[in-house]
């Protein structure tokens, strides 16, 4: 195929920053934009559930997040059936037009249900549930659709649309405060239905493109993944490898937990506008650094140290801001912390975790993923936050200690990271499935 130049100064951008081919370049620009549309859906939620955090003690908070887990788990199971009966092609886009509706539900249940603070609740626990599954979801499409060499190239520059999503998305409840929350629902469901025709342009993408002809001939070969609604579960516990990646982000959700929870206990004396500006700000800076590091970090950390070093890197650095906090406990380094962690993890942790996906097969991509993104984080959740509510309720732990402790689990968190790395990169599909990294087929 003959070589043709990247099309426009934003091609160009793309190619120089992560060497994107130029038979890649509209699949990439598209996946771009639908990981951008989905952010922003998010994010125009986001700062409003957070700020009715403040309103309730840690213990409700964490009463919340076990709910949550308990749904998560339901979601999951649901999805699962779903994934073993209904077309991988129908799968993507049925998920994000399912939640699309919830969120026309909750606008409907806010006219009718008198109840608030029920309600309220009951929104804090879905848009939880929101933030995971669909970017879940997309990922395990990205991973289906990219090989390994190109996920390295790529996965970096295409984590920047969730950056600029998540850029804009907050714009929305920081300039229109005055909309109201189950306003905003609407404005979500009706950015979540633009993903449709996106979704439907990638999955045709392979026609032609010997990039993406893997994914066609997959697409062909195996058309629905059967198996059971569990079946990801049992993937899940039975694959080391897997185990390995849950634990990573299990001790993830332990440094987000408790710097979550000091943020939201220092700002319980603002009001509920200031909060929302508060973490509306917070959203915004730390999409901002993560463009920077996904267009030009990580696709070069990646191929260069590998995807061990790559993974440990925030966790590391991470280590040495918790101690920084357990040394001046104020509410502005737990911001810039919150800030620097966040769009370290966009940025560059996440893309490199979802690296790792390019290592097993389908079926593990679409069934154990979520398990993973979606049980096991609000699992994390649970546990990191009834842990941090026994060291400040119950020991009466400050917010220096509380920072020691989590840079302790910050240190493990980075040895995790390099092991889950280096296996991939030299186990990968040389062992037993029970033990090892089931093979992609290579393009």
């Amino acid at each position: 195929m003959a070589e043709q130049p990247a099309p426009g100064p934003f091609g160009g951008l793309l190619r120089a920053a992560s060497k994107v081919e130029p038979d890649e370049f509209k699949a990439t620009a598209a996946s771009f934009l639908l990981v951008l549309i989905l952010m922003a859906a998010y994010y125009i939620l986001r700062p409003v559930r957070d700020a009715l955090a403040s309103d309730w003690t840690d213990a409700e908070v964490s009463l919340l997040w076990t709910i949550n887990f308990f749904f998560s788990f339901a979601v999951v199971a649901l999805y699962g059936a779903s994934a073993s009966r209904m077309s991988v092609r129908k799968l993507v886009p049925a998920v994000y037009g399912f939640f699309a509706a919830t969120f026309v539900a909750f606008y409907l249940g806010s006219l009718f249900i008198e109840d608030g603070v029920l309600i309220d609740k009951a929104f804090y626990v879905w848009v939880s549930v929101f933030s995971l599954f669909p970017i879940s979801v997309f990922w395990s499409f990205m991973s289906d659709l990219h090989t390994r060499e190109q996920s390295k190239r790529l996965f970096g520059v295409i984590t920047t649309g969730a950056s600029v999503g998540a850029i804009i998305g907050p714009s929305i409840p920081l300039v229109f405060s005055g909309l109201g929350t189950y306003n905003l629902t609407l404005v979500a469901s009706g950015v979540l239905i633009i993903t449709l025709p996106i979704i439907f342009y990638l999955q045709g993408i392979t026609r032609g493109n010997a990039h993406y002809a893997n994914y066609g001939a997959q697409m062909q070969q195996a058309p629905t993944l059967g198996g059971n609604p569990l079946a990801g579960f049992k993937l899940f516990l039975q694959n080391r490898f897997l185990l390995g990646i849950g634990l990573f982000l299990f001790l993830y959700t332990g440094i987000g937990s408790f710097v979550y929870l000091e943020l939201k206990n220092l700002m319980a004396d603002f009001g509920r506008a200031e909060r929302t500006e508060i973490w509306a700000f917070m959203d915004l800076a730390t999409n901002t650094l993560t463009i920077l590091s996904g267009l030009f970090i990580t696709s070069r950390l990646a191929t260069r140290f590998g995807l061990g070093w790559t993974l440990a890197l925030l966790p590391i650095v991470v280590a040495g801001g918790l101690l920084s906090v357990a040394m001046v406990p104020v509410l502005s380094i737990v911001v810039g912390l919150q800030i620097f962690r966040r769009a370290g993890n966009y940025g560059i942790t996440r893309p490199a975790r979802e690296m790792l996906f390019t290592y097993v097969d389908q079926e593990t991509r679409f069934k154990a993923k979520p398990v993973i993104d979606v049980v096991v984080y609000r699992g994390g959740d649970v546990f990191w936050g009834w842990a941090f509510t026994g060291l400040t309720q119950v020991l009466g732990l400050g917010m220096a200690a509380v920072a020691a402790v989590g840079a302790g689990i910050a240190s493990v968190w980075a040895f995790v990271g390099l092991y889950i790395g280096r296996r991939a990169e030299t186990g990968g599909g040389k062992q037993s499935p029970t033990d090892g990294v089931p093979e992609k087929t290579p393009a």
